[in-house]
């Protein structure tokens, strides 16, 4: 695979043998599963209790129980409830004002539904407007209901509608 220049990427030193995960950690894990199912659409593979010997000397805390979700793209989020519930996170506008991971990209066939949905599910746009028109892509940007922020993306560029954004 090449870079944007079409310079080779470097190899590898080992081979990838699953699929991409991001761990999201949690307050509440089942509200937060439930979310990522119903308004997303991700399926869970496996739930399991991590112990503090485990834990501690990973760097991860205490005693976790985590989901694993499966994206039905592939790939896979993980939800981690630590013992002591973590402080609540905040969406930070613009996005891009903090460092660090500030974002899960899900790619659809058509995000009005899913738009629908979140609302349903109790997430908040952070778009403004909600949709956005980008290089004939929609594009928007939402906080989940502990205020992890989402971001949507879908190729239906071409479909105009009143109160959303031009390109």
């Amino acid at each position: 695979m090449a870079d944007d220049r079409g310079d080779p990427a470097p190899a590898m030193p080992a081979r990838m043998t699953e699929p991409f995960e991001a761990g999201v950690v949690v307050r509440d894990l089942e509200l937060m599963a439930r979310f990522y199912r119903d308004a997303l659409g991700c399926s869970e593979v496996h739930r399991s209790r991590i112990p503090a010997s485990i834990g501690v000397p990973a760097g991860l805390g205490d005693e976790l129980l985590v989901v694993w979700l499966q994206v039905p793209s592939g790939g896979r989020v993980k939800l981690i409830r630590p013992q002591v519930a973590p402080a609540p996170a905040y969406s930070v506008l613009p996005l891009t004002a903090r460092r660090g991971l500030s974002y899960l990209t899900f790619h659809l066939d058509d995000m009005d539904p899913v738009v629908t949905a979140l609302v349903t599910g109790g997430a908040r746009p952070l778009s403004d407007p909600v949709v956005v028109w980008a290089r004939g892509r929609r594009i928007s940007f939402w906080a989940d209901p502990e205020g992890n922020a989402l971001e949507l993306v879908d190729g239906r560029g071409d479909v105009r509608e009143p109160g959303r954004s031009e390109p």
